[in-house]
């Protein structure tokens, strides 16, 4: 290894740092380095979207040819800029730690209704030259205005302060790394598990020369001395090296790879890592894909023990949803269910939902976009029950969004009372009565929920406003029962179930209340072949005791959640 590396990098202010932030952890490993400055032909070409561009590494073509001619010795990428497929003679040797990967939504203030997904007026100009971001943006907002954005951050900033835009498109990551200042604007973070990021945002690729004496890039002819040189540096580089970043990126590049994906593929992949009840390792893996930039994403979300063919499994188990879904000759992965027989549009798997469709039902509209038809009503009815004298507590937990409604509607007095809720969806409903939840649990598992609730609560007192016959799924998590309090503010009936429709046509039930499920079975059974999708323990456990098998559970109670379970069934 030399005794001063070159590492080479981008011109803009963001690559710089990266650069410099890799030189100072060199120095921490007593490896001396300087940087050079390479131009690719993305900072050259400035006119074209990313989608529009040919071919892929237009970000990084130009540093990688300078590191097999040993202009350099080190090239320091954005990892989500790289090409899945290696060149031939190079590696990545190491990995940072991931900066938050969520994309950024900065609005000029003007511009702001926080009424409105993602607090964005209607119809907004939205600056983006990403198909990935432009997609999921329509999705989830198909009255605003996409507009293409280039240049490197700063600009793009300045593009927005200039009012060229409503609102732009940014990763979170790049901004907090150049610590740039937007208290002008109103900004937005965009959650992770429902805007999905692209492959390895967020995370820096330490790429070198392959130190290997028999490399698949056919380096065997390399002098012994220039090896031992790579073989070296990549050892010193290990040091470095993220390996829990290492393995979680590697499955989301490899379904990149799989779709024969770079920038251009409306694609976002994102994986965690967790430990479960037991402390063993979980992956956790949320999918957007879309065909085009202004075609409706369709979502999955997949778990995994094991790292090793995760994505192989992944993009098999997507395969059959995609294949004819959202236009010309669908083929259902459920089997064939003639155009008509149930509620919904196109030829693809029908889908009964047991809720009343809502204003503006992103679970409707995302299904029926790709193919799906879609029936919804609800088997019960909700009716409210007057509290009696309202407790002063520390807490008030709320596990779902009907809890939420029936309760503030009563007016009680809450004054220095913190809020907790099951889930995204809960908390929402919350911030509807002007409140903020203090605590938002993981509403697709109740017993962590319950368990991370219980931490926080310590000797403080909780009530928990409920269903008459509540399951009481997070209350049973709480060791000291003398603090806390129960009060019933609804009750759930049942409803006529004259249904315009056989259940025979259905592939797909969808139930979302052990309510409902109780309402349905009265007078249905459950069809050979018809997938089951049970929204939280309670409804599966309710379904269990009917002998009914569960196929599935959302991750999340929200519409991405419900969506994600039906296609990823």
């Amino acid at each position: 290894m030399p005794k001063k590396i070159t590492i080479g990098s981008r011109g803009s202010d963001l690559a710089l740092w990266q650069a410099n932030f890799v030189l100072s952890e060199l120095k921490k490993i007593k490896v001396e380095a300087k940087i050079k400055i390479i131009k690719t032909k993305g900072d050259i070409e400035q006119t074209l979207s990313w989608d529009k561009m040919e071919g892929k590494g237009f970000f990084t073509k130009e540093i990688e040819e300078a590191l097999l001619k040993k202009e350099i010795d080190l090239a320091v990428h954005s990892h989500k800029d790289l090409p899945t497929d290696p060149v031939k003679g190079l590696v990545i040797a190491a990995v940072s730690e991931r900066e938050d990967p969520s994309e950024l939504l900065l609005i000029n203030k003007s511009a702001v209704d926080e009424k409105r997904k993602f607090s964005l007026k209607q119809n907004a100009v939205v600056g983006t030259s990403s198909a990935r971001r432009k997609s999921q943006m329509l999705a989830w907002r198909p009255d605003v205005k996409l507009e293409d954005l280039r240049g490197n951050v700063p600009t793009r900033i300045q593009k927005l302060r200039d009012k060229k835009y409503d609102a732009i498109l940014i990763a979170k990551a790049g901004v907090s790394r150049l610590e740039i200042d937007l208290s002008e604007f109103h900004s937005e973070i965009l959650d992770s598990k429902e805007f999905i990021p692209a492959p390895a945002q967020g995370v820096l690729a330490l790429q070198i020369r392959h130190p290997s004496p028999s490399p698949p890039a056919g380096r065997a002819g390399l002098p012994k001395g220039e090896r031992a040189k790579d073989e070296a540096l990549f050892k010193a580089l290990q040091k470095l090296n993220n390996k829990d970043v290492q393995e979680t990126i590697s499955i989301e590049r490899k379904v990149l790879n799989l779709f024969d994906g770079g920038c251009q593929l409306p694609l976002g992949v994102h994986c965690e890592k967790e430990e479960d009840e037991n402390g063993s390792p979980v992956f956790k893996v949320r999918v957007a894909k879309a065909e085009t930039w202004n075609s409706f994403p369709r979502y999955f979300y997949f778990e995994s023990k094991k790292a090793d063919g995760f994505a192989e499994s992944i993009v098999r188990r997507m395969s059959p949803s995609l294949r004819g879904l959202g236009g010309g000759a669908v083929l259902s992965p459920l089997g064939g269910l003639p155009a008509g027989q149930a509620g919904g549009t196109g030829g693809g798997p029908a889908v009964f939902i047991s809720r009343n469709e809502k204003k503006n039902d992103f679970f409707k509209r995302c299904l029926e976009a790709n193919g799906y038809k879609v029936f919804a009503q609800s088997l019960i009815e909700i009716k409210q029950i007057p509290m009696r004298k309202f407790v002063k507590t520390d807490w008030v937990f709320f596990s779902s969004k009907n809890a939420v409604r029936h309760f503030f509607e009563q007016k009680p007095d809450v004054e220095g009372a913190k809020f907790g809720a099951v889930g995204k969806v809960t908390a929402d409903e919350i911030r509807k009565f002007g409140k903020r939840a203090d605590f938002i649990g993981t509403d697709g598992d109740t017993k962590m929920t319950g368990k991370k609730f219980s931490a926080l609560l310590g000797s403080k007192t909780v009530l928990f406003p409920q269903a008459k016959e509540s399951m009481k799924s997070i209350q049973l998590n709480l060791p000291k029962k003398e603090n806390v309090k129960d009060v019933v503010v609804y009750e759930t009936i049942k409803v006529s179930s004259n249904f315009e429709f056989r259940i025979s046509n259905f592939e797909i039930l969808l139930f979302t209340s052990p309510s409902n499920v109780e309402a349905f079975f009265e007078k249905n059974n459950i069809n050979t072949g018809q997938k089951v999708i049970a929204m939280g323990d309670a409804t599966a456990n309710t379904l269990k005791k009917l002998k009914i098998k569960t196929d599935k559970q959302p991750a999340s109670f929200d519409d991405l959640g419900l969506v994600q379970a039906v296609m990823s069934i």
